[in-house]
């Protein structure tokens, strides 16, 4: 790769020199897929799959919802999609673009995709997607050309008349694989990710039902009967409140007051608790001292627990840090030396579907400190609690590593893809 010099001003703005521009029209034939339609007369048509908009994503089709309507077999001819054709959404997220890589053998589209078939040598199918995602979402080239009525839509004629670069053919499919390889490793991330969270749903089932011990010695955990299903034998089941120091929801400040607000106490919300990391140590509001005085707010210690009691109710985390919080979040101090914090947030994250059934019947499903303080939890001896905390850390530091590396990577990928599609990178 080198930068490249000599450019020059197109309508699509700054290109090399010896890139060439064209419309999509004198490259690709353009043809709109069959309008589903519920009075259909069906006599003689066979059920096929088809393709909506919502199966496009930006240089991926998604197969994981199928729909199916009657064709005929000169339609289905006409309309059968072929690997290496581009789709292009007409409406929803008007533009969005993938190429279809045949991962099925007969399939077909609505009318509300664009099937394009390229009609010369010139360009490569993949460059064009990748091409399309970035004059849409990062240059906002085409926003003019849809039609903005109460839908906004893309036209065949409309479609057509786009300007599109050409760059030599063997650097469009060097551009193409660059990208493609970019966006494969965000997808294995992606899948890791998915794995992870599986096996960390899993793991908590495993821990909360038979403890800290492997899988393959769960014949040898006794349980016993309890108040809340079946439980290790060595287990108590005790009220929350029995093993807490204090328990007390925060309060709002006036969002009005202005000197209530932007000072050094971190404010939590219930968003801040919806994340994948257990812990908090920041927060994206501030009160002031004259805010705390002045609400039912009160200052969380470090290392307690916070958990939801309104709508999202048992979300909870671990604080790293002293905070405020609003009202619809319960500070729970634990005692140190009967509940272990981190264990407590991943036992009422598990149990929160119960916690949940408990709640008080309004027109919001909400618990309040009464509940939350009488709720039925087991308890195991405090170093396995420890060692049932440990393996859950393990897991979601897991995942928040491959969360860190999917945004590393996507930055890379939007950087390379303006890079690459304005020739400021070029690859031979």
């Amino acid at each position: 790769m080198k930068e490249s010099k000599g450019f020059k001003e197109t309508e699509i703005g700054l290109i090399p020199e010896d890139w060439e521009v064209a419309r999509l029209g004198e490259v690709f034939e353009v043809k709109q897929g069959k309008q589903l339609s519920a009075k259909e007369n069906r006599d003689g048509k066979v059920l096929k799959p088809f393709l909506r908009t919502s199966n496009v994503l930006w240089n991926k089709i998604d197969l994981s919802e199928l729909s199916y309507m009657p064709f005929s077999e000169s339609e289905f001819k006409n309309l059968k999609l072929k690997k290496g054709d581009i789709l292009v959404c007409e409406g929803g997220d008007v533009g969005r673009t993938a190429v279809w890589d045949g991962q099925i053998d007969e399939i077909s589209y609505q009318n509300h995709l664009h099937r394009l078939r390229s009609v010369k040598d010139s360009i490569n199918n993949y460059f064009f997607a990748y091409w399309m995602e970035y004059a849409i979402t990062i240059k906002n080239l085409y926003h003019q050309n849809a039609n903005k009525t109460t839908i906004p839509n893309l036209s065949s004629s409309r479609l057509k008349a786009f300007p599109i670069p050409l760059p030599p053919l063997e650097e469009q499919k060097a551009i193409a694989d660059i990208l493609s390889t970019v966006q494969n490793a965000i997808e294995k991330t992606e899948k890791v990710i998915n794995a992870t969270k599986q096996l960390k749903k899993s793991m908590m089932k495993h821990l909360f039902t038979y403890g800290a011990v492997a899988v393959d010695e769960i014949d040898k955990v006794k349980l016993k009967e309890s108040e809340i299903g079946l439980t290790p034998e060595h287990w108590e089941v005790v009220r929350l409140g029995e093993v807490v120091e204090k328990m007390k929801a925060g309060g709002t400040p006036k969002r009005s007051e202005k000197r209530f607000w932007g000072g050094s106490i971190p404010f939590i919300l219930i968003e801040d608790l919806t994340k994948n990391n257990l812990y908090i140590e920041d927060a994206r509001e501030y009160i002031t001292e004259e805010g705390l005085e002045n609400s039912n707010a009160w200052i969380v210690p470090e290392n307690s627990l916070l958990l939801s009691m309104y709508a999202t109710i048992g979300k909870t985390a671990v604080n790293l840090i002293p905070v405020a919080t609003n009202q619809a979040i319960l500070g729970i101090i634990p005692k140190r030396d009967r509940l272990n914090v981190e264990f407590g947030a991943y036992l009422l994250k598990f149990h929160s579907k119960r916690l949940l059934s408990q709640n008080i019947q309004t027109t919001q499903r909400n618990v309040n400190k009464g509940i939350v303080e009488n709720f039925l939890i087991p308890l195991p001896p405090l170093d396995e609690q420890q060692k049932i905390a440990n393996i859950l850390t393990t897991i979601d530091q897991k995942i928040q590593a491959e969360e860190k590396k999917k945004v590393a990577l996507r930055s890379l990928f939007k950087t390379l893809l303006h890079q690459l599609m304005t020739g400021k990178i070029r690859v031979r």
